[in-house]
């Protein structure tokens, strides 16, 4: 066997075990108790981007570098850093909570092919891969600004891909009802 098998074997395995590690959580999904909570996934994380990325910004590195003790910008950018693993931590509950509705959809839903539950596995990988790069960076001391925007951007899109779903379904089932009920009319059937 080559070196090239076990490197490749050996990347996909710790890809394997990197993804069931940080999806830990998944396990202790909590049940949708109301219908009107579903408009609201994946719209908590864009509120607070903006404040994210000032925090994260260059010049008030710089700013507090030259203006502060060295001990409250050390403190200072602890605080940022703890900001943004909260703000991630956001990123990725509005994460979960998308996948629970596209869980939800995908059996409300007949025409739910095994290529759509292929594309939520991909999805689900590439937003592991994406978060735990970023926490990394985090960690480090790293201000990743274009990473957790487009983190950001990624699950934003997931949202408006599950409300264009929902929208769907909703118009089917409207549909359905409507046919139904010009079936019993046509029918005459008065008991």
């Amino acid at each position: 066997m080559s070196l090239f098998f076990y490197l490749f074997f050996g990347f996909v395995g710790l890809f394997l075990l990197l993804f069931a590690w940080s999806m830990r959580k998944m396990e202790r999904e909590k049940p949708l108790a109301d219908v009107g909570v579903l408009e609201e996934y994946g719209r908590g994380n864009v509120a607070h981007l903006p404040q994210i990325r000032q925090a994260f910004a260059d010049v008030d590195f710089l700013y507090l570098s030259q203006k502060a003790p060295s001990a409250l910008a050390r403190r200072v950018r602890q605080e940022r850093r703890r900001a943004g693993l909260a703000f991630l931590s956001a990123v990725r509950e509005d994460f979960l909570s998308l996948l629970r509705l596209a869980k939800i959809i995908a059996v409300l839903s007949p025409e739910v092919a095994a290529l759509h539950e292929f594309e939520r596995l991909r999805l689900t990988l590439e937003f592991a891969w994406r978060y735990e790069v970023i926490r990394m960076q985090l960690r480090a001391g790293l201000a990743p600004l274009p990473r957790l925007d487009a983190l950001s951007d990624f699950v934003s899109s997931m949202s408006v891909r599950m409300e264009t779903a929902m929208k769907e379904l909703g118009e089917r089932a409207a549909l359905a009802a409507e046919l139904g009920s010009s079936l019993n009319r046509g029918g005459r059937d008065v008991t």
